[in-house]
C-alpha cells in the first residue's frame, strides 16, 4: 500500500485537457509517460523516475501518466504498443524517447533538465522539436496557426539524415550504447524506431546495388531481425549532418575502420560486412530517398532536388575495399 502511495505521488495522473495544460506549464522538466489504455503506464520504469527524483530533487523534476485515449493532443499515439515518453519544458516539447529505455531514459532526463537550468539561469534559447506522431493541431499551435510555405519550414527546422542500427548490432542488445554514442556525439534524433524490415523495403532500398554479388546477402541480413531506425539532426545545425554522421560511423568495412578510425562505431560494433552495425545516407540526397521510403509522412525543412537511384550507404567516395 505504502509502494503505491509513492507511485502516485510520483506520477501525477493527467486525465483531463485542463490538467496537461497546467503540467506542462510547470517550472522545470516534465517528463510524460504516454500510455493506451489496454496495457497502462510502463512500470518498470517506476523505480528509475523514484531514483532520479532523489537525486536531483523535485523542484525543476515532474513525472506524469496520460492515457492516449483520454486526450485529444495526443490522437496520434494511440494504438502504439511502444511505450513513449515525452520531454516537456516551458510547455514545448524538448525530446522524445520511444521505448522502456532505462539508460537512455536516465540520460535524457539528466540532459535535458541541466540544459533547461541553463534556460532558466542563463537566458539561454529552449531547443524544441517537432515529433512526427504529434496531433497536427499540436504541431500548429506549437508553430503558428497561418499555413503556406513558411509553417512547413517551421515543422521541420534542421537538415535530417537517416540512421539504421542493423540487426547485428540490435541482436547483439548494442542499441542502447549505440544511441547513447550518438547522442554524445552532438546528435539530436529527432525520432526513432525499432521494426523488422521486410524484403520488399529492402530490395528497393538497396535497388542501385541488384547487380551485385554481395547484394541478396545484404537484403537477407537486413531482413534478418528488427532492425532501430532513427532520424537525426544536428544539435547546433552547424555542419552537415550526412557528413558528421558518416564520420562518426566510420569506413564500411569494419576490419579498415578499427585500422583507421577506432573510435568509429563501425570500428567498435561491426564485425565484417555487411555486418558493420550501422548504415547512414551517404548525403542529403540520399537522405531524403531513403527517409521517403522508410518514414514517408515525413517533412523536410530544406529543399533537396531529387535524387538519383545511386543511394550508397556509408562513407562517400566509397573506396574499392568498401563492402556494404
Amino acid at each position: 500500500m505504502g509502494s503505491k502511495k509513492k507511485e502516485i505521488a510520483l506520477q501525477v495522473n493527467i486525465s483531463t485537457q485542463e490538467l496537461w495544460e497546467e503540467m506542462l506549464s510547470s517550472k522545470g522538466l516534465t517528463v510524460v509517460d504516454v500510455y493506451q489504455g489496454w496495457c497502462g503506464p510502463c512500470k518498470p520504469v517506476v523505480s528509475l523516475f523514484q531514483k532520479v527524483r532523489m537525486e536531483v530533487g523535485l523542484d525543476l523534476l515532474h513525472f506524469a501518466l496520460a492515457e492516449a485515449d483520454c486526450l485529444d493532443v495526443l490522437g496520434k499515439y494511440r494504438g502504439r504498443s511502444e511505450p513513449t515518453f515525452l520531454f516537456y519544458a516551458g510547455g514545448k516539447l524538448v525530446a522524445v524517447v520511444r521505448g522502456a529505455n532505462g539508460p537512455l531514459l536516465q540520460k535524457t532526463i539528466l540532459d535535458q533538465l541541466e540544459a533547461e537550468r541553463r534556460v532558466l539561469a542563463e537566458g539561454r534559447e529552449r531547443k524544441v522539436i517537432i515529433d512526427e506522431a504529434l496531433s497536427e493541431d499540436e504541431e500548429r499551435s506549437s508553430h503558428g496557426k497561418d499555413g503556406g510555405q513558411d509553417a512547413d519550414v517551421a515543422s521541420s527546422e534542421k537538415t535530417c539524415t537517416l540512421a539504421i542500427i542493423k540487426p547485428d548490432a540490435v541482436g547483439h542488445g548494442k542499441t542502447d550504447e549505440i544511441i547513447v554514442k550518438i547522442q554524445e556525439a552532438g546528435f539530436d534524433i529527432v525520432t526513432s524506431e525499432e521494426r523488422t524490415m521486410s524484403e520488399a523495403e529492402m530490395r528497393l532500398f538497396y535497388q542501385h546495388r541488384a547487380g551485385e554479388e554481395a547484394f541478396e546477402k545484404l537484403v537477407h541480413h537486413m531482413c534478418s531481425g528488427p532492425s532501430h531506425l532513427l532520424i537525426l539532426a544536428r544539435t547546433e545545425d552547424t555542419e552537415d549532418v550526412a557528413a558528421a554522421w558518416r564520420a562518426l560511423m566510420g569506413p564500411s568495412d569494419p576490419h579498415v575502420a578499427r585500422r583507421e578510425q577506432p573510435d568509429s562505431l563501425r570500428a567498435q560494433y561491426g564485425s565484417e560486412a555487411p555486418f558493420n552495425a550501422v548504415h547512414g545516407s551517404r548525403d542529403a540526397e540520399a537522405a531524403r530517398r531513403e527517409l521517403a521510403l522508410l518514414f514517408p509522412g515525413f517533412t523536410f525543412a530544406d529543399h533537396v532536388p531529387e535524387a538519383s537511384p545511386d543511394l550508397e550507404e556509408g562513407v562517400v567516395p566509397p573506396s574499392p575495399e568498401d563492402v556494404h
